[in-house]
């Protein structure tokens, strides 16, 4: 079959000269393009010309793309109250000064030679979030804090040499997508139901479906729903009993006012980076950890590069570089344990320099500066007719608030927000239907007391025409 003729070259697709293209076809050995793709099952092939729009300038583009962006709304633009997995903190501009400089920026990968200080870097980074958890080993950051929850699940099956996870059923549902998916078809999960007035483990439904094939407990604290887990010592023994590793997920901010993880019984500790230093990105900015023991059956579990410090051949001279290069899945490639690609180094870096502003007192007086907030919060909206703050139990920075009673769904509450020039929270709805027409409000160090203070007069409003609307008819 001949080459269909091109018609027209695109500026944004390269190689499209047919001379070039039958070049390169003839250097490889293959008559046309489609043998590069045979292996694509025939129903899965688009038969027909795609019927692409006529080629842009660049101008022409520029335009039409800024166009598109203008039309977003970006926090600096309205009162947003929105987290569930991406929240709003301050920033240090220190922490966008470094992350900006060429030599870290550039080098995402790289190796000795080029490397620029990245190695040193990340081992401060490691260091300092080492610090934070209470435990000896940190990872070079994975891609978000699901990925860093996938792949620890995967290391307790692997130390294990069981198929099987229990999670706690307050997960993200979004984040239970992508472990399903991550760890499928290996391993499988069951979720532990949670008390629906304290958002606390089930502890006796853990019990009951703890067996021996299962390699792992996962538990978040604070949990997606905001709330604290008092029990954490609890869960860890009952894992611990059945032969299972203790997987705890927790947002590192929090660590200023709660005990890490690791006095509590857990085994790896994970979660996300994204609030130390990160802007908040739509489809970006995103990065998680991994935090053992330094005990070598964790650390030759962890797939990503690990850095730390040597001597070098000059006394009193210390080098940085991967410690047991040979586990990694950059070493193994195929023939991994677990793929890794590129990380998230850049993001590593921001999170060190901000711990490192921050420092231990920083850390703490922040985290209380958070629950202060968010509890004036609570208060102020649990005093509005019809409005409930669903779980009882001491929360952190998010919390679930119940707008049944009102006879409000929370899609409707958020669109009249919304008109009022405020975002509100997770509509946790559908995926906590038990929960009733709640929202998951986050509140933290950037919001003021009259931000906090104009969303409840805004919900008191949106409230208040409701309940006259039902007296009314």
């Amino acid at each position: 079959m001949a080459q269909p003729k091109q018609t027209a070259m695109h500026p944004y697709i390269p190689n499209m000269i047919p001379e070039v293209q039958r070049q390169m076809l003839d250097e490889i050995g293959v008559e046309r393009i489609e043998d590069l793709y045979r292996i694509i099952p025939d129903e899965l092939k688009l038969k027909e010309q795609m019927d692409l729009p006529p080629a842009l300038s660049e101008l022409e583009l520029r335009r039409h793309v800024e166009k598109l962006l203008n039309r977003n709304q970006s926090t600096q633009d309205v009162l947003s109250f929105l987290g569930a997995g991406c929240w709003p903190h301050f920033i240090p501009a220190v922490c966008d000064e470094i992350n900006q400089r060429s030599e870290f920026v550039t080098a995402y990968a790289g190796e000795p030679y080029e490397d620029h200080g990245r190695f040193q870097a990340l081992f401060e980074y490691q260091s300092l979030v080492a610090e934070l958890v209470d435990m000896d080993v940190v990872n070079v950051p994975t891609f978000d804090w699901a990925q860093a929850a996938s792949t620890s699940l995967r290391m307790a099956a692997r130390m294990t040499g069981r198929t099987e996870v229990l999670l706690a059923g307050t997960i993200d549902k979004d984040k239970l997508k992508i472990i399903a998916n991550y760890i499928t078809p290996d391993l499988t999960y069951r979720l532990v139901d949670f008390h629906h007035e304290s958002g606390e483990l089930n502890l006796q439904d853990l019990r009951n479906k703890m067996t021996g094939n299962i390699a792992a407990v996962y538990f978040e604290n604070p949990t997606f729903l905001g709330t604290i887990e008092s029990q954490g010592q609890q869960i860890a023994d009952i894992a611990h009993e059945a032969g299972a590793i203790c997987v705890v997920g927790v947002d590192p901010i929090s660590l200023g006012v709660l005990k890490p993880p690791s006095q509590y019984g857990a085994d790896i500790i994970c979660g996300d980076l994204q609030p130390l230093g990160m802007h908040m990105n739509y489809g970006g900015g995103q990065a998680g950890f991994i935090a053992t023991r330094d005990e070598e059956k964790y650390v030759m579990e962890y797939p990503s590069r690990l850095f730390g410090i040597a001597p070098t051949i000059v006394e009193g001279e210390y080098g940085f570089g991967d410690v047991a290069y040979e586990r990694t899945s950059f070493h193994d490639r195929e023939k991994g344990k677990e793929s890794v690609g590129t990380q998230t180094a850049l993001w590593g870096i921001t999170a060190g320099v901000y711990l490192a502003l921050l420092g231990p007192y920083g850390m703490q007086e922040l985290g209380q500066t958070i629950m202060q907030k968010s509890q004036y919060a609570a208060t102020l909206l649990g005093q509005i007719e019809g409005v409930t703050i669903r779980l009882q139990s001491p929360f952190f920075k998010e919390f679930a608030v119940d707008f049944s009673q009102t006879g409000l769904t929370v899609e409707e509450v958020l669109k009249q927000l919304r008109a009022e020039g405020i975002q509100g929270g997770r509509d946790l709805s559908s995926d906590f239907p038990e929960l009733g027409e709640s929202m998951l409000l986050c509140v933290t160090e950037v919001h003021s007391q009259e931000e906090i203070e104009l969303l409840a007069a805004a919900l008191g409003r949106i409230c208040s025409r409701e309940t006259k609307g039902v007296n009314s008819r």
